[in-house]
C-alpha cells in the first residue's frame, strides 16, 4: 500500500530525517511511534507534501508521491488527520464535513451516512459551528472529514492527543472496525501504549530521525519501551 525507502529530508541546513525505510501493508494498521521532536510528524508530512524530501521514494499504491500535490494525494484516496485537529471553527460540522467531498472521485455532494453511524455526534451537532465542540469531538470531526473522502489509506497523527479517556476508547474502537471490519490500511502516529496495543498490528521506532525498530506488535517489548518510548 504504502512503502518509503531511503527517505532524507532537512529543515536548511539541518538533517531532520535519516535514510528512513517503512512498508504499510494493506488491511493493516501500523503505528509509528518515538519520544517528541524525532521526526514523526515530519515524516507524515513528507508523505502528505507538505514538506519536500531530500532523496527517496515514497511509493502509494505503486505510484510515486515525489511530484504529486497535496490535493492530488487526497484524490488519490489518501485520507489525513493533522496533529491539532485544524477543523474551520468558524465552519458548522456539517460543513467541516463537507470540505471532504471535493476530493471524492464518485462525485457524491453529502455526506455518507456511515459517518453519522461511527459518529453519532456529528449528527446531534451538524448545524452547530466546529469551534463550539469539546477537543474530544473536534477529533472525531476532524477524522470523520478525513473519512468523507473513502479513503484506502487513513493517517492519523496522535488522535488521542489531550482528549478525554472515554472519547479515546470510542476512537480506538473506530479504528478497530475501520481496520479489522471494512479494511481500511491505517498509519498513526500515537504514544499511549495501551491504545497502540490495541489498535495496531505493526510498529516503527524512530530515534533522532532514524527508524531504530519494528517489527509487530506482540514484539514490542519493555526493553524497546524503555529505551526509545519512555520519558
Amino acid at each position: 500500500m504504502l512503502r518509503i525507502s531511503g527517505l532524507n529530508q532537512y529543515y536548511g541546513q539541518s538533517h531532520t530525517l535519516w535514510g528512513i525505510d517503512i512498508e504499510v501493508t494493506p488491511g493493516e494498521c501500523t503505528c509509528l511511534m518515538g519520544r517528541n521532536g524525532v521526526g514523526k510528524t515530519t515524516l507524515l508530512g513528507c508523505i502528505m507534501g507538505a514538506l519536500k524530501i531530500e532523496s527517496g521514494e515514497i511509493i502509494y499504491r505503486d505510484q510515486s508521491l515525489h511530484r504529486m500535490a497535496m490535493e492530488q494525494r487526497a484524490r488519490n484516496a489518501i485520507g489525513y488527520v493533522p496533529q491539532g485537529r485544524q477543523i474551520f471553527p468558524l465552519l458548522t460540522v456539517e460543513e467541516n464535513l463537507k470540505i471532504g467531498l471535493a476530493a471524492r472521485s464518485d462525485g457524491l455532494r453529502r455526506v455518507p451516512d456511515f459517518i453519522y453511524e461511527l459518529f453519532p455526534v456529528l449528527k446531534e451537532m451538524g448545524q452547530r459551528r466546529g469551534g463550539d465542540l469539546s477537543g474530544g469531538q473536534q477529533q472525531q470531526l476532524a477524522i470523520g472529514r478525513a473519512l468523507v473522502l473513502d479513503p484506502k489509506l487513513l493517517i492519523l497523527d496522535e488522535p488521542t492527543e489531550g482528549i478525554q479517556p472515554n472519547v479515546v476508547a470510542e476512537i480506538g474502537e473506530v479504528i478497530r472496525k475501520l481496520n479489522r471490519e471494512i479494511g481500511l490500511t491505517v498509519l498513526l502516529v500515537e504514544q499511549k501504549l495501551p491504545f497502540v496495543r490495541k489498535v495496531a498490528d505493526r510498529f516503527y521506532i524512530l530515534d533522532r530521525g532514524r527508524g531504530v525498530a519494528n517489527g509487530t506488535i506482540s514484539e514490542l517489548g519493555d526493553a524497546l519501551v524503555k529505551e526509545y518510548l519512555t520519558v
